[in-house]
């Protein structure tokens, strides 16, 4: 069962990053924003689930698809890598031409 990460507890690291691709529709109409997204993050340190808590409806699947694909430093208690929930934010910001 995930342990619920609680504000007292340190969050886990993240090791591996990838850029969101921005969809052509929501550039296009020069949506910009942060999707909230809860993940469990896996003992394997890959995040098991994600599921979006708040939404840009034009970015939520590429959000989603950026999330599944991180890394974490696995989270250790008494000694035994645990599952961990945690929610993050998923930034979309447009390069601006000057």
């Amino acid at each position: 069962m995930p342990t619920d990460w609680g504000a007292r507890e340190r969050t886990p690291k993240k090791l591996f990053d990838v850029q969101p691709i921005y969809p052509p529709i929501a550039e296009s109409a020069r949506i910009e924003g942060d999707v909230t997204v809860e993940i469990v993050v896996a003992d394997d340190r890959s995040v098991q689930d994600a599921r979006v808590v708040r939404s840009i409806p034009l970015l939520d699947a590429a959000a989603l698809a950026r999330v599944r694909r991180w890394q974490y430093a696995r989270t250790h208690i008494n000694g035994v890598a645990v599952p961990v929930v945690m929610t993050v934010r998923v930034p979309f910001r447009l390069q601006h031409k000057h």
